[in-house]
């Protein structure tokens, strides 16, 4: 008898939840990866090389041709371009500040690093980090102090001082910080590529794309120890992205993203998966959103770059 009614009582609330799973509205769950396309086309001749997930559902991405920013929505893929290039101008790592909803932005061999409003697209400030031609200003983090840029030509890094809210200085405080005497420099190669923070900004994680290392920095003296992975190394690291103690390496020519499990005081720790895709050619960097990690597709194997190649930003679940 008990269990006669509880059938009675349990069968309403099945046609229930029946009835609200088939009518939802389809922008009801932001989390649903069939709602997100998995490929977001960017234009013909792009030649990007950073991406990064903004504010809400936006992404942006920089191109290497002429510095412009693309700017995309990630539920319909749809987007255009945001910040108009200019001859001699390039947009290598990009970095987001959610607080003043600022977007950083590495010259490359042009020495300088710029800030953009992400609401507008209006620049706000560049800064002349160093000489042009003598260096590449590769890749950027935003933390709640500061905001960092690897060279990957000098054996450098650089940090601005950011203020109460993200508010960032004028050129006067810019730092030069001379990585330790244990980073592992090879002059005239690509030293130091991605960039990105452990647990509560206490310390930067840098790539050596030469060496094919990890580094644990100290963000204000520079000392520097290995990040020891056992017999591994992340051959071809490029962009870095972090959840927690999980690191995600960008393995640029591999096509791969390795999955590096780090230790609690990230001096050590070991690949645990690969993640790979039909749609990788030649990914850069990488940034998260949900379950999903997203990465640009740079196509470094067609030299020269054509005006009518096909770029792309493919989504891939983590």
């Amino acid at each position: 008898m008990k269990k006669s009614r509880l059938l009675f009582v349990v069968s309403p609330l099945l046609l229930l939840l029946v009835f609200v799973f088939t009518f939802l509205p389809a922008g009801a769950s932001a989390n649903s990866s069939a709602q997100f396309p998995d490929i977001i086309p960017l234009p013909d001749g792009f030649r990007p090389e950073g991406v990064v997930i903004g504010h809400g559902l936006t992404v942006f991405a920089g191109s290497l041709a002429d510095g412009s920013i693309f700017k995309a929505d990630l539920r319909t893929g749809e987007g255009d371009i945001f910040v108009e290039g200019q001859d001699g101008l390039l947009a290598v790592g990009l970095s987001y500040d959610g607080r003043s909803n600022n977007l950083f932005v590495a010259g490359g061999p042009g020495g300088d690093a710029r800030v953009y409003d992400a609401g507008s697209g209006a620049l706000l400030m560049s800064y002349q980090l160093a000489t042009p031609g003598t260096v590449f200003i590769n890749d950027t983090i935003v933390t709640r102090e500061a905001v960092y840029f690897t060279d990957s030509f000098n054996p450098y890094f650089y940090r601005i001082p950011l203020k109460a809210n993200g508010r960032f200085p004028d050129a006067t405080e810019v730092e030069k910080i001379a990585l330790g005497d244990d980073f592992i420099f090879v002059p005239g190669q690509f030293n130091a590529n991605g960039i990105e923070t452990s647990a509560n900004d206490r310390y930067l994680i840098i790539v050596n794309s030469n060496t094919d290392t990890l580094y644990r920095v100290d963000p204000y003296s520079g000392e520097v120890l290995p990040i020891d992975l056992g017999d591994e190394v992340v051959t071809s690291g490029d962009g870095l992205v972090r959840q927690g103690n999980t690191l995600y390496v960008v393995r640029n020519f591999l096509n791969q993203i390795a999955v590096v499990e780090l230790s609690d005081n990230f001096t050590s720790g070991k690949i645990v998966d690969r993640i790979s895709s039909d749609t990788f050619r030649i990914p850069t960097t990488a940034d998260q959103f949900g379950s999903s990690l997203y990465a640009v597709n740079a196509r470094f194997d067609i030299q020269p770059p054509q005006p009518d190649t096909k770029y792309e930003i493919v989504r891939v679940r983590r």
